[in-house]
């Protein structure tokens, strides 16, 4: 791993740079995912059975997994993983539950009435990618949410595989997906967000995928809704000489594994704890069964930071805002209040961040590269819509009229002052329904 040393402002531009060269998009795949975007909202169904063939090297008949693959998958899944699921499903339930939004209604003075009410999306789309990163515990973690929510269609699609992970489809059913399409890629996103003669068109596309992946959800927002523009997964951890170099370590890597560009960043005011963390990783690599992406992720994106204090500890991890934000400290949960941006955030020495990722029940489908300023985790919200409301009798537009027209002439804008003005030559015998 790289140290990095320095004031906080200096380092805190090193890294700044760093994320900045990691998230330059490659010009090519904008063009060619602009390409197939337009295809697929063009010939549709046509358009996806030849990307199929031509990246998934499958020649599709039809789009929808049948039920009796689906049954397939409960019959030969692994009733120990099938336990997991259900526990975990169980976790994300209840934690989920507490971020239930309701309306609200005022009435603030005579003849007024705001409020405030919560519908869910009609319709979601959930990406999930095939193969080797086939993992069925981010199903659970986007669809769970938006059953919560109440969004009435739940779409998935995932690549097309000879032979599906049996948990990805059992998870998909656990969690509530009305519906699983064997399309994947960036087609699969335009497919999700245009429909097509076979699926349907959504208004929010969620879950991870690939940089055509990516690069597609960026480039149809707008007509559909995304969770987030997410780049490669990242690990923060703060330490001190209290914490386990072998904890650490192994946390480090648990998400340097995920990905080459994976970044994993120890701030720590102990040099001791520092060094034997890098002999640690060093140690761990050797038996890791993705060593090789681990190590060069380590190698290229791995960084050390000798910190001087525990203040400027805590001001230096703010100012990355990781994904994933563990705290190694005795104590570590009064230290809650020095944490202001953070994807999700692991409290002390035993809590390492795959408790999240599996099983605590928070979501795992998280703000990346700096985003923790001002995103947050996926979660219930994301599968609503806030609409307002309000009522205002004749006496309650007389009483307010000068202080409208005041601010709409002030802007330049007579319709609107006119529109308030109507309403003063207005005789009513009755106010409009409702309660005043």
């Amino acid at each position: 791993m790289k140290y990095l040393k320095g004031s906080n402002k200096e380092i805190s531009q090193i890294l700044k740079k760093e994320q900045e060269a990691l998230d330059h998009q490659n010009l090519a795949v904008e063009k060619a995912v602009k390409d197939i975007l337009l295809d697929v909202q063009q010939r549709g169904d046509s358009a996806l059975k030849d990307y199929s063939l031509r990246f998934d090297h499958i020649d599709l008949d039809h789009f929808e997994v049948s039920e009796s693959v689906i049954a397939q998958a409960f019959d030969t899944i692994d009733p120990a993983v099938l336990s997991a699921l259900k526990n975990a499903k169980a976790n994300i339930e209840s934690y989920h539950h507490h971020q239930l939004e309701v309306g609200f209604e005022d009435h603030p003075s005579p003849g007024v009435i705001r409020g405030q009410l919560i519908r869910p999306i009609e319709r979601v789309g959930v990406y999930v990618p095939g193969g080797t990163a086939a993992y069925p515990s981010s199903v659970l973690m986007n669809v769970i949410p938006a059953k919560i929510a109440g969004v009435k269609e739940i779409i998935m699609i995932t690549p097309p595989q000879t032979e599906y992970v049996p948990a990805i489809l059992v998870a998909a059913k656990l969690a509530g997906v009305d519906r699983i399409y064997q399309v994947g890629g960036a087609h699969g996103i335009a497919a999700l967000a245009y429909g097509t003669q076979s699926i349907p068109k959504v208004d929010k596309i969620t879950g991870p995928g690939n940089i055509y992946v990516a690069t597609a959800k960026k480039q149809v927002y707008g007509l559909v809704g995304i969770d987030m523009i997410a780049g490669p997964s990242e690990i923060g951890i703060i330490a001190d000489a209290s914490a386990n170099p072998v904890y650490l370590a192994s946390d480090l890597l648990s998400q340097a594994e995920h990905d080459k560009l994976a970044r994993a960043i120890l701030v720590t005011n102990s040099s001791h704890l520092a060094s034997q963390v890098e002999m640690e990783i060093d140690r761990q690599l050797q038996t890791l069964p993705r060593k090789e992406i681990a190590r060069a992720s380590i190698k290229d994106n791995g960084r050390i930071i000798i910190a001087d204090s525990v203040t400027d500890m805590f001001d230096l991890m703010n100012h990355i805002a990781p994904e994933h934000l563990e705290i190694a400290m005795d104590n570590a949960y009064d230290y809650l209040d020095l944490i202001t941006n953070a994807g999700s955030i692991f409290l002390g020495h035993h809590t390492s961040e795959p408790i999240g990722d599996y099983y605590a029940g928070s979501n795992h489908v998280l703000p990346t590269s700096g985003t923790a300023r001002f995103y947050s985790a996926l979660g219930v919200h994301d599968f609503i819509k806030r609409m307002q409301y309000i009522q205002y009798s004749q006496t309650a537009v007389n009483n307010a009229e000068k202080d409208i027209t005041n601010l709409a002439y002030a802007e330049g804008l007579a319709a609107h002052a006119r529109a308030i003005e109507v309403r003063r030559k207005t005789i009513k015998t009755q106010d409009q329904k409702g309660p005043l």
